[in-house]
Order: structure tokens, then C-alpha cells, then sequence
């Protein structure tokens, strides 16, 4: 290593929920066995590492879910000297224990996969990480919880084995109550105790049946509403306040990624 410039970039990131600390680093430094007093997922965005756990060496390549349980002694060492990216957020013990008790868990319960090559889970902590990080005034809340039990019920349990329970005609009410009235938030954890279930059962449940959380099946219904209004007339503004959105720019943002144009260019050609 003599003579060789280490890649080194560290962003430690605000987080909106308390005891919940986002990090995003890109190194090719080993890093010595060490341990952190609370529970930290994260995921590989670039290169691979190599990293002692709890249940032995493991390697960590891009797209794969890596964990560390508190007091775990761990380490991490770039492979072919290279430098890796990732994403972690640094949970403190209280909140995992609190999640841990809605998926019928004991709050002493340990993560099991100090590596995980899961896409599912991939994409659930990359929206997890997106709702604690980004704009306030999005309803962070029920993505981060809903995302959080999707990440931890795939490092918790072999999620292969589960086969829903929930009778159809709980999810089926769900869903028309978002078909209605998705102005109207809908807490996870409302629409569990609707179906008379745990939010991780109904979670599971309702995305085995719709592909998606509550929270995203709600905001394509938002966002449908808006389009339906947009072509009817009704001004940009006017469509957001009056499907649940927090104002014009939080339509915008969601609008835009999923039609690829914004609100104010539909209106305007409804206009023209």
C-alpha cells in the first residue's frame, strides 16, 4: 500500500426519525474488527468487500443487503484492492426491538444474514433510506415504516417459506378503501387493525396480493386521481391539495417520475 492514495468520501446524512443514523460512504480502506453498540443495515452500491461476522467471512457484492447485529465484531476489506460503495443506517437497539415486537419477534432477536443477495429487500431499504433522508414533507413515516419491516422480515426469517393467511376479503376492503379515497391517508398500521391482523401479516398480505406496500398503492391511486383531474381542467394546485398531496411540488416530484412529464406541461396542453 506504500506510495497508494486512498479513495475515501464519507456523507453523513440528517435522518428524520430519531436514533436513526444514514451514511454513505465509498472507500478502499480495510477497516479492523470493531463493533457498533446498535443494528446497522445497509446495502453494496459499487465493488465488494470481504468482512468477518457473527457466522463467519462473508462477501458482500453489488446489490447485496449487508447487516451488523450490536456488539457484533466485524471488519471489512475491499476485494481486489478496490474501492466499494455503500449505504447504511445506523438504528439504535430501542427502535429494532419496537419493530421486532410487530413481526412477532422478541425484542432481544438477532438479524441473520449478514449478507443477503435479495432484490426485494434491496429496493425496500433503498426506499427506506430515501424516505429518512429526503424531503420533510413527504409522509416519510409510512413509507419508512413499511419499508422497515419489509427489510427486517427478510434479515429476520426465510421469507420462502410464507404463504398468506389473511382472507382475501380483508385485503379486498383495503383496497377498495384506497381505491376511493386515496386523498385520505391510511396508516399500515389502521388498515392492520381493520383486518384484524399484525402490520407485518397485513403487509405481507396486501403486497402478495396488489405487488406493492399500502403506502406505493396508495400513491399510484394519488396520482391517477390527479391525472384524471388534470385532463378534466382542474388546475395543477388544485389537484394536488385535493389528492392528498402536501402541496404542488410534492405532486410534481411524483408526477413527473412516473409519467415523465410534470402536471403543469399535462395542463397546459389540456388547455391549449
Amino acid at each position: 500500500m506504500t506510495g497508494r492514495t486512498l479513495t475515501e468520501a464519507f456523507d453523513i446524512q440528517p435522518s428524520h426519525l430519531a436514533g436513526v443514523l444514514a451514511v454513505e460512504a465509498t472507500s478502499q480502506r480495510a477497516f479492523g474488527r470493531h463493533t457498533h453498540d446498535g443494528f446497522g443495515i445497509g446495502v453494496i452500491l459499487h465493488g465488494a468487500q470481504d468482512s468477518a461476522s457473527g457466522r463467519g467471512n462473508v462477501r458482500a457484492e453489488p446489490g447485496c443487503l449487508i447487516s451488523v447485529n450490536p456488539n457484533e465484531v466485524h471488519d471489512g476489506r475491499p476485494v481486489a484492492d478496490g474501492p466499494r460503495s455503500w449505504r447504511m443506517l445506523y438504528f439504535d437497539s430501542a427502535l429494532i426491538a419496537r419493530v421486532a415486537g410487530l413481526l412477532e419477534q422478541s425484542p432481544g432477536c438477532e438479524l441473520a444474514h449478514p449478507v443477503l443477495p435479495c432484490s426485494a429487500a434491496r429496493q425496500s431499504f433503498l426506499a427506506l433510506h430515501a424516505a429518512l433522508t429526503g424531503p420533510a414533507e413527504e409522509p416519510w413515516w409510512d413509507v419508512a415504516e413499511q419499508e422497515l419491516l419489509q427489510v427486517l422480515g427478510a434479515l429476520l426469517e426465510d421469507r420462502r417459506s410464507y404463504r398468506p393467511r389473511l382472507p382475501t376479503g380483508a385485503v379486498a376492503r383495503a383496497i377498495q378503501r384506497l381505491d376511493e379515497a386515496p386523498e385520505v391517508a391510511a396508516s399500515l398500521t389502521e388498515l392492520a387493525r381493520e383486518a384484524g391482523v399484525s402490520p407485518h401479516h397485513f403487509l405481507r398480505a396486501f403486497k402478495a396480493v396488489t405487488a406493492l406496500p399500502p403506502h406505493a398503492y396508495r400513491l399510484q391511486r394519488q396520482l391517477q386521481k390527479a391525472h384524471r383531474q388534470l385532463l378534466a381542467g382542474e388546475a395543477p394546485v388544485q389537484a394536488a391539495l385535493a389528492c392528498g398531496f402536501a402541496d404542488q411540488s410534492h405532486l410534481n416530484r411524483h408526477f413527473t417520475r412516473a409519467y415523465g412529464y410534470t402536471p403543469g406541461r399535462l395542463a397546459r396542453a389540456v388547455r391549449g
